[in-house]
């Protein structure tokens, strides 16, 4: 998976936001405010960050060796996908689903329902 089609497959989900807010090569994906993805940039192959439950966090860094402890992350609640074609891409936009909905699960309700209203 490619920069250009993991930055597609997480802008095309509902009232996603994208920005650099820490530098100029890590690119940072928002719902609600909040953050469910970090790509960096300058990964060769590509790597990015993502949520995950704890409990998963664990067995997927067991099950897989291109899922590690988030970098510079809490490593309880993220991992980092390391896009070295060792998995299917439908697994890692599973990931990215996983992180997108744990984020969007936990935000206020009054956030979730203006979400929701978006066309």
């Amino acid at each position: 998976m490619d920069v250009e089609v993991l930055r597609n497959y997480c802008i095309s989900k509902k009232a996603v936001e994208e920005s650099f807010p820490f530098d100029d090569t890590t690119l940072v994906f928002k719902v609600g405010g909040k953050i469910f993805l970090l790509l960096s940039l300058t990964g060769s192959p590509v790597q990015f960050n993502v949520k995950s439950d704890p409990e998963k966090a664990v067995e997927l860094r067991e099950r897989y060796s291109c899922v590690v402890p988030g970098y510079h992350m809490s490593k309880k609640h993220w991992n980092t996908i390391i896009c070295d074609g060792s998995v299917r891409e439908s697994l890692i936009k599973e990931w990215i689903d996983d992180s997108y909905n744990l984020v969007y699960n936990a935000l206020p309700k009054k956030t979730k329902a203006e979400i929701s209203e978006i066309e």
